[in-house]
Protein backbone atom coordinates (compact mmCIF):
# COMPACT_ATOMS: atom_id res chain seq x y z
CA UNK A 1 0.00 0.00 0.00
CA UNK A 2 2.76 2.37 0.95
CA UNK A 3 4.78 1.62 -2.53
CA UNK A 4 1.72 2.17 -4.12
CA UNK A 5 0.88 5.87 -2.63
CA UNK A 6 4.47 6.58 -3.26
CA UNK A 7 4.77 5.35 -7.14
CA UNK A 8 0.98 7.44 -7.03
CA UNK A 9 3.11 10.76 -5.54
CA UNK A 10 6.12 10.23 -7.79
CA UNK A 11 3.82 10.48 -11.00
CA UNK A 12 1.38 12.64 -9.63
CA UNK A 13 2.97 15.51 -11.57
CA UNK A 14 2.67 13.79 -15.10
CA UNK A 15 -0.87 12.78 -14.24
CA UNK A 16 -1.67 16.42 -13.44
CA UNK A 17 0.14 17.27 -16.51
CA UNK A 18 -1.96 14.93 -18.64
CA UNK A 19 -5.09 15.63 -17.56
CA UNK A 20 -4.33 19.34 -18.00
CA UNK A 21 -3.16 18.53 -21.51
CA UNK A 22 -6.40 16.67 -22.32
CA UNK A 23 -8.74 19.40 -20.67
CA UNK A 24 -7.33 22.22 -22.46
CA UNK A 25 -7.40 20.18 -26.06
CA UNK A 26 -10.83 19.62 -25.04
CA UNK A 27 -11.37 23.11 -24.39
CA UNK A 28 -9.32 24.24 -26.94
CA UNK A 29 -11.20 22.23 -29.70
CA UNK A 30 -15.05 23.31 -28.70
CA UNK A 31 -13.39 26.88 -28.78
CA UNK A 32 -12.25 26.37 -32.15
CA UNK A 33 -15.58 24.57 -33.35
CA UNK A 34 -17.46 27.53 -31.59
CA UNK A 35 -15.47 30.34 -33.53
CA UNK A 36 -16.29 28.15 -37.19
CA UNK A 37 -19.98 27.91 -36.65
CA UNK A 38 -20.32 31.53 -35.30
CA UNK A 39 -18.39 32.58 -38.48
CA UNK A 40 -20.58 30.31 -40.60
CA UNK A 41 -23.59 31.83 -38.55
CA UNK A 42 -22.50 35.23 -38.96
CA UNK A 43 -21.91 34.94 -42.89
CA UNK A 44 -25.37 32.85 -43.67
CA UNK A 45 -27.10 36.24 -41.93
CA UNK A 46 -26.02 38.15 -44.53
CA UNK A 47 -25.78 36.37 -47.46
CA UNK A 48 -28.53 33.10 -46.83
CA UNK A 49 -27.04 30.49 -48.55
CA UNK A 50 -28.25 26.89 -48.07
CA UNK A 51 -25.52 25.49 -47.85
CA UNK A 52 -24.13 27.29 -44.52
CA UNK A 53 -27.97 26.41 -43.49
CA UNK A 54 -27.20 22.70 -44.04
CA UNK A 55 -23.50 22.76 -42.94
CA UNK A 56 -24.66 24.08 -39.45
CA UNK A 57 -28.24 21.86 -39.44
CA UNK A 58 -26.17 18.55 -40.19
CA UNK A 59 -22.46 18.80 -39.19
CA UNK A 60 -22.75 20.92 -35.62
CA UNK A 61 -23.07 17.95 -33.26
CA UNK A 62 -20.74 16.13 -35.38
CA UNK A 63 -18.22 18.74 -35.06
CA UNK A 64 -18.59 19.00 -31.31
CA UNK A 65 -17.18 16.12 -31.01
CA UNK A 66 -14.58 15.84 -33.88
CA UNK A 67 -12.38 19.59 -33.14
CA UNK A 68 -12.09 18.03 -29.23
CA UNK A 69 -10.50 14.77 -30.15
CA UNK A 70 -8.60 16.35 -33.23
CA UNK A 71 -7.01 18.93 -31.13
CA UNK A 72 -6.41 15.94 -28.50
CA UNK A 73 -4.47 13.78 -30.89
CA UNK A 74 -2.51 16.88 -32.10
CA UNK A 75 -1.40 17.47 -28.30
CA UNK A 76 -0.89 13.46 -27.30
CA UNK A 77 2.90 13.59 -28.00
CA UNK A 78 3.08 16.15 -25.10
CA UNK A 79 1.42 13.77 -22.76
CA UNK A 80 4.41 12.90 -20.15
CA UNK A 81 3.29 9.25 -19.57
CA UNK A 82 5.08 6.01 -19.52
CA UNK A 83 4.97 3.85 -22.70
CA UNK A 84 2.08 1.47 -21.70
CA UNK A 85 -0.29 3.99 -20.15
CA UNK A 86 0.48 6.30 -23.51
CA UNK A 87 -0.67 3.84 -26.08
CA UNK A 88 -3.71 3.13 -24.41
CA UNK A 89 -4.60 6.44 -24.53
CA UNK A 90 -3.57 6.39 -28.30
CA UNK A 91 -5.83 4.01 -29.48
CA UNK A 92 -8.86 5.06 -27.37
CA UNK A 93 -8.46 8.87 -28.93
CA UNK A 94 -7.47 7.16 -32.07
CA UNK A 95 -10.85 5.37 -32.11
CA UNK A 96 -12.56 8.29 -30.90
CA UNK A 97 -11.20 10.43 -33.88
CA UNK A 98 -12.19 7.69 -36.42
CA UNK A 99 -15.45 7.19 -34.83
CA UNK A 100 -16.14 11.43 -35.23
CA UNK A 101 -14.72 11.51 -38.94
CA UNK A 102 -17.15 8.66 -39.80
CA UNK A 103 -19.54 10.56 -38.06
CA UNK A 104 -19.02 14.06 -40.39
CA UNK A 105 -18.64 12.20 -43.06
CA UNK A 106 -22.44 10.42 -42.74
CA UNK A 107 -23.88 14.25 -41.79
CA UNK A 108 -21.88 15.60 -44.60
CA UNK A 109 -23.76 12.95 -47.22
CA UNK A 110 -26.77 14.78 -45.83
CA UNK A 111 -25.69 17.87 -46.41
CA UNK A 112 -25.00 17.26 -50.45
CA UNK A 113 -28.56 15.56 -50.15
CA UNK A 114 -29.92 18.91 -48.91
CA UNK A 115 -27.77 21.41 -52.05
CA UNK A 116 -29.76 18.57 -54.62
CA UNK A 117 -33.14 18.85 -53.02
CA UNK A 118 -32.65 22.98 -53.08
CA UNK A 119 -31.91 23.25 -56.58
CA UNK A 120 -34.14 20.54 -57.36
CA UNK A 121 -37.89 20.47 -56.45
CA UNK A 122 -39.53 17.64 -56.24
CA UNK A 123 -43.01 18.92 -56.00
CA UNK A 124 -42.71 21.26 -58.69
CA UNK A 125 -45.12 20.22 -62.15
CA UNK A 126 -43.50 18.09 -64.71
CA UNK A 127 -41.30 16.70 -62.10
CA UNK A 128 -39.92 13.43 -63.81
CA UNK A 129 -36.05 14.50 -64.24
CA UNK A 130 -35.98 15.28 -60.97
CA UNK A 131 -37.70 12.09 -59.38
CA UNK A 132 -35.28 10.12 -61.52
CA UNK A 133 -32.27 12.01 -59.94
CA UNK A 134 -33.58 11.81 -56.35
CA UNK A 135 -34.30 8.27 -57.07
CA UNK A 136 -30.63 8.06 -58.02
CA UNK A 137 -29.36 10.02 -55.30
CA UNK A 138 -31.49 7.91 -52.54
CA UNK A 139 -29.57 4.95 -53.65
CA UNK A 140 -26.14 6.55 -53.90
CA UNK A 141 -26.99 8.11 -50.74
CA UNK A 142 -27.54 5.08 -48.64
CA UNK A 143 -24.71 3.09 -50.16
CA UNK A 144 -22.11 5.90 -49.41
CA UNK A 145 -23.05 5.99 -45.59
CA UNK A 146 -23.09 2.21 -45.68
CA UNK A 147 -19.67 2.05 -46.66
CA UNK A 148 -18.32 5.09 -44.34
CA UNK A 149 -19.74 2.92 -41.90
CA UNK A 150 -17.69 -0.43 -42.71
CA UNK A 151 -15.14 1.43 -43.44
CA UNK A 152 -14.58 3.29 -40.15
CA UNK A 153 -15.51 -0.01 -38.30
CA UNK A 154 -12.92 -1.87 -40.00
CA UNK A 155 -10.46 0.69 -38.97
CA UNK A 156 -11.06 0.52 -35.52
CA UNK A 157 -11.15 -3.31 -35.31
CA UNK A 158 -7.94 -3.72 -37.55
CA UNK A 159 -6.13 -0.93 -34.77
CA UNK A 160 -6.00 -4.19 -32.35
CA UNK A 161 -3.35 -6.36 -32.51
CA UNK A 162 -5.91 -9.34 -31.95
CA UNK A 163 -8.07 -8.26 -34.55
CA UNK A 164 -5.50 -8.22 -37.10
CA UNK A 165 -3.84 -11.83 -36.24
CA UNK A 166 -7.40 -12.59 -36.14
CA UNK A 167 -7.92 -11.08 -39.81
CA UNK A 168 -4.91 -12.97 -41.12
CA UNK A 169 -5.96 -16.76 -39.97
CA UNK A 170 -9.49 -15.63 -41.46
CA UNK A 171 -8.54 -14.88 -44.97
CA UNK A 172 -6.47 -18.36 -45.27
CA UNK A 173 -10.11 -19.76 -45.02
CA UNK A 174 -11.99 -17.20 -47.16
CA UNK A 175 -13.04 -19.12 -50.07
CA UNK A 176 -14.94 -21.39 -48.17
CA UNK A 177 -16.25 -18.20 -46.18
CA UNK A 178 -17.37 -16.95 -49.32
CA UNK A 179 -19.36 -19.71 -50.37
CA UNK A 180 -21.19 -20.23 -47.23
CA UNK A 181 -22.10 -16.66 -47.08
CA UNK A 182 -23.19 -16.45 -50.36
CA UNK A 183 -25.57 -19.40 -49.69
CA UNK A 184 -26.58 -17.96 -46.80
CA UNK A 185 -27.13 -13.78 -47.96
CA UNK A 186 -28.65 -15.14 -51.71
CA UNK A 187 -31.43 -13.17 -51.00
CA UNK A 188 -29.63 -10.26 -49.52
CA UNK A 189 -27.71 -9.92 -52.70
CA UNK A 190 -30.60 -10.53 -54.99
CA UNK A 191 -32.14 -7.70 -53.43
CA UNK A 192 -29.43 -5.34 -53.48
CA UNK A 193 -28.68 -6.02 -56.87
CA UNK A 194 -32.29 -5.51 -57.69
CA UNK A 195 -31.88 -2.14 -55.79
CA UNK A 196 -29.22 -1.33 -57.99
CA UNK A 197 -31.51 -2.15 -61.20
CA UNK A 198 -34.23 -0.44 -60.09
CA UNK A 199 -31.96 2.65 -59.36
CA UNK A 200 -30.51 3.40 -62.58
CA UNK A 201 -33.05 1.46 -64.85
CA UNK A 202 -35.78 3.02 -63.14
CA UNK A 203 -38.64 1.41 -63.92
CA UNK A 204 -40.00 2.98 -60.36
CA UNK A 205 -38.66 6.45 -58.69
CA UNK A 206 -39.15 8.62 -55.80
CA UNK A 207 -43.11 10.01 -55.74
CA UNK A 208 -43.75 7.81 -58.85
CA UNK A 209 -47.99 7.08 -58.44
CA UNK A 210 -48.33 2.95 -58.51
CA UNK A 211 -50.71 0.94 -58.26
CA UNK A 212 -50.00 -2.29 -56.68
CA UNK A 213 -51.71 -5.32 -55.10
CA UNK A 214 -54.76 -3.47 -56.03
CA UNK A 215 -53.63 -0.47 -54.03
CA UNK A 216 -53.13 3.12 -55.38
CA UNK A 217 -50.03 5.07 -53.87
CA UNK A 218 -47.10 6.99 -54.27
CA UNK A 219 -43.46 5.62 -53.86
CA UNK A 220 -42.23 7.16 -50.87
CA UNK A 221 -39.16 5.43 -49.96
CA UNK A 222 -36.40 2.93 -51.70
CA UNK A 223 -34.16 1.25 -49.14
CA UNK A 224 -31.68 -1.58 -50.37
CA UNK A 225 -33.89 -4.39 -49.66
CA UNK A 226 -37.47 -2.97 -49.95
CA UNK A 227 -39.86 -0.07 -50.82
CA UNK A 228 -42.33 1.77 -48.89
CA UNK A 229 -45.80 2.85 -50.83
CA UNK A 230 -47.75 5.44 -48.90
CA UNK A 231 -51.23 4.35 -50.09
CA UNK A 232 -53.74 7.42 -50.37
CA UNK A 233 -55.34 6.69 -46.93
CA UNK A 234 -51.97 7.19 -45.00
CA UNK A 235 -51.40 3.78 -44.93
CA UNK A 236 -47.99 1.80 -45.68
CA UNK A 237 -47.32 -0.83 -48.18
CA UNK A 238 -44.02 -2.35 -47.71
CA UNK A 239 -42.51 -4.72 -50.70
CA UNK A 240 -39.27 -6.46 -51.41
CA UNK A 241 -37.19 -4.80 -54.44
CA UNK A 242 -37.65 -8.23 -56.13
CA UNK A 243 -41.25 -7.70 -56.21
CA UNK A 244 -40.97 -4.71 -59.12
CA UNK A 245 -38.55 -6.79 -61.22
CA UNK A 246 -40.30 -10.02 -60.92
CA UNK A 247 -43.89 -9.36 -60.62
CA UNK A 248 -46.16 -6.33 -63.40
CA UNK A 249 -47.54 -3.45 -61.85
CA UNK A 250 -49.25 -0.27 -62.82
CA UNK A 251 -47.49 3.02 -62.85
CA UNK A 252 -49.05 6.05 -63.71
CA UNK A 253 -45.99 8.37 -64.01
CA UNK A 254 -43.69 6.39 -66.02
CA UNK A 255 -43.36 8.44 -68.77
CA UNK A 256 -45.39 11.22 -67.88
CA UNK A 257 -47.76 12.53 -65.05
CA UNK A 258 -50.46 13.76 -67.58
CA UNK A 259 -53.64 11.34 -66.91
CA UNK A 260 -56.75 10.51 -68.40
CA UNK A 261 -60.05 10.42 -66.23
CA UNK A 262 -63.18 8.34 -67.53
CA UNK A 263 -66.61 8.96 -65.96
CA UNK A 264 -68.85 6.43 -66.94
CA UNK A 265 -73.24 7.00 -66.84
CA UNK A 266 -75.78 4.77 -67.93
CA UNK A 267 -79.26 6.62 -69.15
CA UNK A 268 -82.41 5.71 -71.03
CA UNK A 269 -82.36 5.69 -74.73
CA UNK A 270 -84.21 8.71 -75.10
CA UNK A 271 -81.25 10.94 -73.33
CA UNK A 272 -80.50 13.37 -76.04
CA UNK A 273 -76.48 12.28 -76.22
CA UNK A 274 -75.28 15.97 -77.98
CA UNK A 275 -76.70 18.11 -74.79
CA UNK A 276 -75.17 15.92 -72.34
CA UNK A 277 -71.97 16.27 -74.70
CA UNK A 278 -72.27 20.26 -74.20
CA UNK A 279 -72.66 20.58 -71.01
CA UNK A 280 -70.10 18.53 -70.40
CA UNK A 281 -67.53 20.72 -72.52
CA UNK A 282 -68.58 23.40 -70.42
CA UNK A 283 -68.13 21.74 -67.07
CA UNK A 284 -64.60 20.92 -68.36
CA UNK A 285 -64.17 24.78 -69.69
CA UNK A 286 -64.90 26.03 -66.59
CA UNK A 287 -63.18 23.68 -63.89
CA UNK A 288 -59.20 24.41 -62.96
CA UNK A 289 -58.39 21.12 -62.71
CA UNK A 290 -58.65 20.23 -66.65
CA UNK A 291 -55.66 20.77 -68.52
CA UNK A 292 -57.30 21.57 -71.78
CA UNK A 293 -55.91 18.53 -73.44
CA UNK A 294 -58.99 15.79 -74.14
CA UNK A 295 -63.04 15.92 -73.30
CA UNK A 296 -64.89 13.99 -75.02
CA UNK A 297 -68.18 11.66 -74.69
CA UNK A 298 -68.73 8.46 -76.47
CA UNK A 299 -71.56 6.14 -76.14
CA UNK A 300 -69.80 2.90 -75.75
CA UNK A 301 -72.00 0.76 -74.91
CA UNK A 302 -76.13 -0.18 -75.44
CA UNK A 303 -77.45 -2.50 -73.08
CA UNK A 304 -80.86 -3.87 -72.96
CA UNK A 305 -82.58 -0.91 -70.86
CA UNK A 306 -80.09 2.00 -70.79
CA UNK A 307 -76.79 3.16 -72.53
CA UNK A 308 -73.36 3.23 -71.29
CA UNK A 309 -71.91 6.83 -71.45
CA UNK A 310 -68.23 7.32 -71.13
CA UNK A 311 -66.63 10.99 -70.42
CA UNK A 312 -63.04 11.07 -70.93
CA UNK A 313 -61.12 14.27 -69.25
CA UNK A 314 -57.67 15.08 -69.23
CA UNK A 315 -55.64 16.53 -65.95
CA UNK A 316 -51.87 17.03 -65.31
CA UNK A 317 -51.35 13.82 -62.51
CA UNK A 318 -53.57 11.34 -60.78
CA UNK A 319 -55.02 13.32 -57.90
CA UNK A 320 -56.48 16.39 -60.32
CA UNK A 321 -57.75 13.68 -62.27
CA UNK A 322 -59.19 11.95 -59.56
CA UNK A 323 -61.30 15.42 -58.35
CA UNK A 324 -61.85 16.40 -61.64
CA UNK A 325 -63.87 13.00 -62.59
CA UNK A 326 -65.59 13.21 -59.40
CA UNK A 327 -66.37 16.90 -60.68
CA UNK A 328 -67.98 15.92 -63.64
CA UNK A 329 -70.25 12.77 -62.23
CA UNK A 330 -71.84 14.99 -60.15
CA UNK A 331 -72.44 17.73 -62.58
CA UNK A 332 -73.41 15.93 -65.03
CA UNK A 333 -76.05 13.57 -62.93
CA UNK A 334 -77.36 16.91 -62.04
CA UNK A 335 -77.76 18.27 -65.61
CA UNK A 336 -79.83 15.07 -66.50
CA UNK A 337 -81.38 15.00 -63.14
CA UNK A 338 -82.89 18.49 -63.82
CA UNK A 339 -83.33 18.57 -67.72
CA UNK A 340 -83.94 15.19 -68.31
CA UNK A 341 -85.12 13.67 -65.42
CA UNK A 342 -87.27 11.09 -67.28
CA UNK A 343 -84.10 9.93 -69.11
CA UNK A 344 -82.83 8.46 -66.46
CA UNK A 345 -82.34 4.76 -66.12
CA UNK A 346 -85.72 3.12 -65.75
CA UNK A 347 -87.66 -0.22 -66.41
CA UNK A 348 -90.70 -0.38 -68.79
CA UNK A 349 -93.33 -2.85 -68.05
CA UNK A 350 -96.19 -4.19 -70.52
CA UNK A 351 -98.97 -5.91 -69.17
CA UNK A 352 -100.54 -8.08 -71.46
CA UNK A 353 -104.34 -9.28 -70.29
CA UNK A 354 -106.43 -12.22 -71.97
CA UNK A 355 -104.14 -12.96 -74.84
CA UNK A 356 -104.41 -9.53 -76.02
CA UNK A 357 -102.20 -5.79 -75.41
CA UNK A 358 -103.60 -4.38 -72.05
CA UNK A 359 -104.36 -1.09 -72.33
CA UNK A 360 -103.88 1.02 -68.97
CA UNK A 361 -105.99 4.09 -70.12
CA UNK A 362 -108.50 1.80 -70.94
CA UNK A 363 -109.38 0.15 -67.77
CA UNK A 364 -112.02 1.61 -65.69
Amino acid sequence: MRETLTHFLEHFPDIVTTLGILVGGLVLGLGLKLVVFGLLRAYNRHEGRPLFQSVEKHLSYASAFFFPVLVMSLLLPLVPLPPRPFEVLRRLTETALIISFAWGLVRTVSVAQDLVRHHYQLEQPNNLRVRKLFTQLQFVQKLVVSLIVFVAVGLVLMSFETVRRLGTGLLTSAGIASVIVGFAAQRSISNLLAGFQIAFTQPIRIDDVLVVEGEWGRVEEITFTYVVLRIWDERRLVLPLNYFIEKPFQNWTRSSAQLLGAVHLHTDYTLPVPAVRAELQRIAAAHPLWDGRVCVLHVTDSKERTLELRALVSATDAGNAWELRCAVREQLIGFIQQHYPHCLPRNRTEMVEGGGRFDPTAAG
